[in-house]
């Protein structure tokens, strides 16, 4: 199964910077730590956003053959994003997320893992346990989640007729392998 970590929470920045699409997609939101006290910092850091960039940096240590795999790795940590449109109680600038980071032998098995993400756990749950009921669905390009192969998620409907996504579900495909030179 899957084995509980944390990573740091400030990222260097030249780590976010190693995948294009994901820059481009969260560059507007960050935050960064130019200074300590009153010395500059020789390499800026950002506040964590998101994982993938730090986790994929350990990842291209710690994984030296398939026979390493799958590496399923959950982690629970606050990340912070200059949000667009805040909304109390549901998202503000800094949040607390679930995030699962697995690498896989080949592309079918991390499908199979994105998916029985998003409905044996996420909907199971959701469903199961808060009695939502929630849509599964396939995020479109201009949604999907930056740098991702595909996003799932689950849309529960609110008593005011809007869908809140209640959680996705990613496939990063090779993208942050690329980036980090997890081979």
């Amino acid at each position: 199964g899957h084995v509980n970590a944390y990573f740091p929470l400030l990222i260097p920045k030249s780590f976010i910077m190693k995948e294009a699409e994901h820059v481009e997609g969260f560059a507007p939101e960050l935050f960064e730590v130019t200074q300590i006290g009153t010395d500059k910092l020789a390499e800026p850091l950002v506040v964590r956003p998101t994982s993938e960039t730090i986790i994929g940096y350990f990842y291209a240590k710690w994984i030296r053959s398939y026979r390493d795999l799958p590496l399923l790795i959950n982690q629970w940590a606050n990340v912070m994003r200059a949000e667009m449109r805040t909304r109390p109680f549901l998202r503000t600038a800094e949040f607390l997320w679930q995030e699962g980071h697995t690498v896989h032998v080949d592309e079918a098995d991390a499908e199979r893992e994105t998916l029985m993400i998003l409905h044996d756990v996420y909907a199971d749950f959701v469903e199961k346990e808060m009695a939502v009921p929630v849509i599964k669905g396939l995020k479109t390009e201009k949604e999907k989640f930056p740098g991702a192969l595909r996003s799932y998620c689950i849309e529960a409907m609110m008593q005011d007729g809007r869908a809140l996504q209640a959680g996705t579900s990613h496939n990063l495909g090779q993208n942050f392998a690329r980036a980090f030179n997890i081979t």
